[in-house]
């Protein structure tokens, strides 16, 4: 049910999360139909950044929904906000060359219904993970390996420090402390935290 705020905002409720089987009202088709339209490659840099968002949800024991319109991309329990980047060096068109890693966006300006953007495009997280899927082949691509992401953790004051829109991979090593793992990733996403 939607709800009138005081001062006429329309609030949208909570939406329950879909199993995936249920159907739409007219025809033989359903959401996870839907699903395997929009999502069945992960490979898709759209999707594959939702898939690096989920697995950093799953690492912090988070079982949240994504916010599309969030200024980060996680939030954990006692508040510590934050932001996924993902690269590949694989893609799903033709490629003469393996991609070069790079992570963009690494600010941007916040958004509110109330208020709109803002005017100056900030750093929003206090942790930034660097999410790689480290295929280099077709053959070998399998999303669903975990052992094929690479994962490196900067907190906010790097960033800041670096004053850039923009990092390639090679700086995102230079400053973290070492790639780790999707069954480590959790806690050096704390650990990090209470470094910077």
């Amino acid at each position: 049910m939607t709800e009138e705020t005081g001062d006429g905002w329309i609030t949208p409720p909570s939406v329950p999360p879909l199993t995936g089987t249920e159907q739409f009202s007219t025809g033989d088709f359903g959401v996870v139909d839907f699903w395997r339209f929009a999502m069945s490659d992960l490979k898709m840099n759209n999707v594959r950044g939702y898939f690096a968002e989920f697995l950093v949800h799953r690492a912090l024991g988070s079982a949240r929904p994504r916010e599309e319109w969030a200024g980060h991309d996680a939030e954990t329990s006692d508040g510590l906000r934050v932001e996924v980047k993902t690269s590949a060096y694989l893609q799903v068109w033709e490629q003469r060359h393996p991609s070069t890693i790079r992570f963009e966006g690494l600010r941007s300006k916040l958004w509110s219904p109330r208020t709109g953007q803002a005017d100056k495009a900030t750093y929003n997280a206090d942790v930034y993970v660097f999410a790689v899927q480290t295929a280099r082949s077709h053959e070998e691509y399998d999303p669903l390996d975990l052992d094929q992401w690479e994962f490196h953790v900067l907190p906010h004051s790097i960033l800041a420090a670096l004053n850039q829109q923009s990092m390639a991979l090679s700086t995102v090593r230079k400053h973290s402390s070492g790639s780790v793992g999707f069954h480590g990733l959790g806690d050096e996403i704390r650990s990090v935290s209470t470094c910077g």
